[in-house]
């Protein structure tokens, strides 16, 4: 094959791949955006995330965590709940995002600390063993929140969620690096990719 089609053959592989995944990184984004419900919940539940060296949040669970606290200033719940265990960097993910919590005026004994976690699944099934909790308002980065909105369901009897929404560069490879997560949870049966869908519990 000479090598000018050669090349034309690889670029529409290119194109074939990214295309699609990149549509589907746009509804991840897309689909976590969404209002949030009107109403109460038992408890607003922020998901895990890295904590930079130093015990920083890093900046994905900062946001998460403002957005948690700015919720449960409007009077949603009256607890936040931080989850995520530790990773390459102390504290935990829930005792980092509870510090930041606390500096931004959350008192101690609105909050609940998840802490042996270290993935979405664990998040909501240690939380889920630790509280039972009926209604949840689960809050996660916006790519994030069609599986992670799943995977807690397994593990509570109703859940909502919140997306919240980073800058363009994050928040683009987070998304594509979503779709490759979201396959795998599909492919393994442990989540939907269409409404009206079920997946059983574990």
């Amino acid at each position: 094959m000479p090598r000018l089609t050669r090349r034309h053959a690889a670029i529409l592989l290119i194109v074939a791949t990214l295309g699609p995944w990149t549509l589907a990184a746009a509804w991840l984004d897309h689909h976590g955006q969404r209002q949030v419900p009107a109403g109460s919940w038992d408890a607003i539940v922020v998901a895990g995330c890295r904590v930079d060296p130093g015990g920083v949040p890093s900046p994905a669970l900062q946001r998460r965590t403002e957005l948690g606290v700015e919720l449960w200033r409007q009077g949603r719940a009256p607890v936040l709940a931080f989850t995520g265990g530790v990773g390459e960097h102390p504290p935990s993910e829930a005792q980092a995002a509870s510090d930041l919590a606390a500096e931004l005026g959350v008192p101690q004994d609105a909050m609940v600390l998840e802490q042996r976690s270290a993935s979405t699944e664990e998040n909501a099934r240690f939380l889920a063993q630790d509280h039972g909790y009926e209604h949840i308002l689960l809050v996660t980065d916006a790519y994030h929140v069609f599986r992670a909105r799943q995977v807690f369901a397994h593990h509570f009897p109703a859940v909502d969620a919140a997306g919240s929404i980073s800058p363009a560069w994050p928040r683009l490879r987070g998304a594509f690096r979503e779709v490759l997560a979201v396959t795998l949870y599909r492919a393994r049966g442990r989540i939907v990719l269409f409404e009206g869908g079920s997946v059983p519990l574990r």
